[in-house]
């Protein structure tokens, strides 16, 4: 027995310093988290904040869904799930190396490679393999992703009540696949804005203006909806559920937090994640700032508060503060979102003496409030300048109306835009898809 404890305990004594250095040997090898943090946690903060912007899909749904008169709710959901669809098949097949294009310009600085479907990584990619500088490439596209989807549901609200549904498709093909990409290239992919100094953090002018100007194309070319303006006077044509317009409203202030926290696009130190609770925060107060505004300002003019543009007003102050979420303080954040509500309410009539119909005022919203929250980043960021962010409004303008516009009157002119008059009359869900989204609705 005395011997077999000593055989024993000679073989162990042999293998457990060569388990130990075996152990060592490994440890040594693999990286630890001050290497591989970086790349984790921003992987982390894409994912997260995709699937918030994801859910603004759902704001835009029921903000439209609400806004809209009855007879054409299950329109505007049809379109709004088919547009989201539409976006993430070609921002996959053309959209991210268009926007990305890395050292593949074809003219620099302004067109990148037009055909490139996206390639991500190989399963269970190795950390010594990957580049752990910055973050997993699926976790980029698909954060990246819901800023394109963000343009297209932007244009469907404007348009609602009497656009056809594939034409309207077909432009969300463009604008996803080819317009949208091409001038966010100019910044983010590190196109001839980036480097004139052009700052837009999250999408102000790139994603909210942009959606703004194809919309405000194609409420010109297709018109306003009929007996929306008569004897010089606009008509109102209320929606079908403000709770659903306040619940889209929720939704959509939930999921920018997302929008602008993710645009930090790091969150592997200390500064980053204290920077992005500073995001989350001035978004936030933004958002306030235009409710409050849009609700005193209401009273003042009308006599009584107006909840629609209440709620148009803190949507106005999330659009407002993306260009420069990070820098100002909160009472500057409160401030910058109160001017987007003020002008919301002010540009709504303006737009109505024009006869340019947008049924939940996507235009006011996104293409005015995301102009001024543009041209306002100098005011808390000096590391750039007015005649800076007005080039850059400027440049993205003309190039996403006249692209738009020249795409819209092609669409017209191949096979109309535009639903017959008795099918408007009727509603799109009817005339257009044979179903309702009420169906009892006044039945006993």
């Amino acid at each position: 027995m005395k011997l077999m404890t000593r055989i024993l305990t000679t073989a162990a004594l042999g293998v457990f310093p060569v388990a130990a250095v075996a152990q060592e040997a490994t440890e040594a090898a693999a990286p630890g988290f001050d290497q591989i943090g970086p790349y984790i946690m921003t992987t982390l903060l894409f994912l997260v904040g995709g699937f918030l912007v994801f859910w603004m899909a759902a704001g835009f749904a029921m903000l439209e869904a609400g806004l809209v008169r009855s007879k054409n709710v299950t329109m505007q959901l049809t379109k709004n799930i088919a547009l989201f669809s539409i976006a993430a098949v070609m921002y996959y097949l053309v959209g991210f190396n268009l926007m990305y294009p890395g050292d593949g310009w074809i003219v620099p600085g302004w067109v990148g490679i037009l055909i490139l479907p996206t390639s991500l990584e190989p399963v269970g990619l190795a950390a010594d393999a990957a580049a752990l500088d910055y973050a997993s490439v699926a976790s980029d596209f698909f954060f990246q992703l819901m800023f394109c989807a963000t343009t297209a549901s932007i244009v469907s609200g404007t348009l609602a009540e009497r656009i056809k549904l594939w034409p309207f498709l077909i432009f969300v093909v463009v604008l996803t696949g080819f317009i949208y990409p091409i001038e966010a290239s100019w910044q983010w992919g590190g196109g001839w804005l980036s480097e004139m100094g052009f700052s837009d953090f999250a999408g102000s002018t790139l994603v909210h203006a942009a959606g703004g100007f194809a919309a405000l194309a194609g409420a010109i070319v297709l018109g306003p909806r009929i007996g929306r303006y008569k004897d010089g006077r606009s008509i109102p044509m209320p929606g079908s559920n403000l709770a659903l317009a306040t619940l889209g409203t929720f939704i959509l202030w939930l999921g920018w937090f997302g929008f602008n926290g993710g645009s930090q696009l790091a969150a592997g130190t200390v500064g980053d994640i204290t920077d992005v609770g500073r995001i989350f925060a001035n978004t936030n107060t933004a958002a306030a700032g235009g409710a409050i505004a849009a609700l005193i300002l209401t009273q003042i003019m009308y006599k009584k508060p107006d909840l629609t543009m209440v709620l148009n007003g803190a949507l106005a102050g999330l659009v407002s503060i993306t260009a420069e979420p990070l820098m100002p303080t909160l009472g500057g954040a409160t401030l910058i979102g109160a001017i987007g509500g003020v002008i919301v309410v002010f540009t709504v009539p303006m737009l109505d003496k024009m006869k340019i119909d947008d049924v939940v005022g996507a235009i006011p919203v996104h293409l005015l409030a995301g102009i001024w929250g543009t041209l306002a980043v100098p005011l808390s960021n000096d590391g750039t300048s007015f005649i800076t962010q007005i080039i850059g409004v400027v440049a993205i303008g003309a190039f996403v109306f006249v692209v738009s516009l020249v795409v819209w009157l092609i669409l017209k002119a191949a096979g109309g835009i535009r639903v017959s008059e008795e099918a408007e009359v009727m509603g799109l869900d009817m005339a257009e898809l044979g179903m309702e989204a009420y169906p009892d609705f006044g039945k006993g």
